[in-house]
């Protein structure tokens, strides 16, 4: 059985962006690890940051529960994050406690900076989490991993750039049987409801899910899908593993 760590930026944008992938994995008996870098502190109206902290790191764990997955945070602000050793280190350290032949995270072009920031963060924390001397401090406690684990970057917000371009990705992956266990699991995330329409002008993230996830799945002709692009540079697995692990319910980007 493989393990799996989904880490992304800030609470909710897992379950916006593979979360139905992750339940797949989890069906077929495959340890799955979820986490973010950031607490989500300033994604309130109304709130304190200690507060909404609170809140939503607890929303975090109620969501990994319906998965069966571990949960874990870095522990960093909402906008506070930074391509630094400091940073560098809190996510490497999630990998190397993860122990992951998978690794998502969030893609490397998105509409918000925290994501493209943590994208990078986690790509580089896979290189480093294998080598026996990196230690950039003595927070980083964690043995070594054996190996680079593969590394698969999600779908961005609206499946396009900060130029507007639609993303290909290389593959999709058929959700449709677990679309309502993904908006079960994004339900848990209540405090965003108010947020997303104040900020992001989403009226029902709900149904904001649904109708991203069924444009993907109209691409390759299926009612749902998730679609990721995968890091193929020089020293991470080159193979397809997600294909390997979730068979046909994985469409490549040749059969679209």
């Amino acid at each position: 059985m493989a393990t799996v760590l989904a880490l992304g930026c800030h609470p909710d944008d897992l379950e916006f962006m593979c979360a139905g992938t992750l339940f797949h994995l989890a069906e077929r008996g495959h340890k799955i690890h979820v986490g973010t870098l950031c607490v989500g502190d300033l994604g309130a109206v109304n709130k304190a940051r200690i507060e909404i902290t609170r809140i939503r790191l607890g929303e975090c764990r109620k969501a990994a529960e319906i998965l069966g997955a571990q949960f874990h945070c870095a522990m960093l602000g909402d906008v506070m994050l930074e391509d630094s050793n400091e940073h560098r280190a809190k996510a490497a350290t999630i990998v190397r406690r993860a122990n992951p032949d998978v690794v998502m995270t969030m893609p490397p072009n998105d509409y918000m900076v925290d994501h493209e920031i943590t994208s990078r963060l986690v790509r580089n924390a896979c290189f480093l989490a294998p080598i026996p001397n990196y230690a950039y401090s003595e927070a980083v406690t964690e043995k070594p991993i054996k190996h680079v684990p593969a590394l698969y970057y999600t779908d961005a917000v609206d499946s396009k750039d900060i130029f507007g371009n639609r993303i290909q990705p290389h593959f999709y992956v058929d959700i449709t049987a677990n679309v309502d266990k993904k908006a079960r699991m994004l339900s848990c995330h209540e405090s965003q409801r108010e947020w997303l329409q104040r900020q992001h002008g989403v009226h029902e993230y709900l149904n904001a899910m649904r109708q991203h996830a069924a444009a993907r799945g109209k691409e390759v002709g299926v009612q749902y899908a998730e679609a990721f692009l995968q890091h193929r540079g020089h020293a991470y697995p080159q193979k397809n593993l997600l294909k390997e692990l979730l068979g046909d319910l994985v469409i490549e980007e040749k059969d679209s």
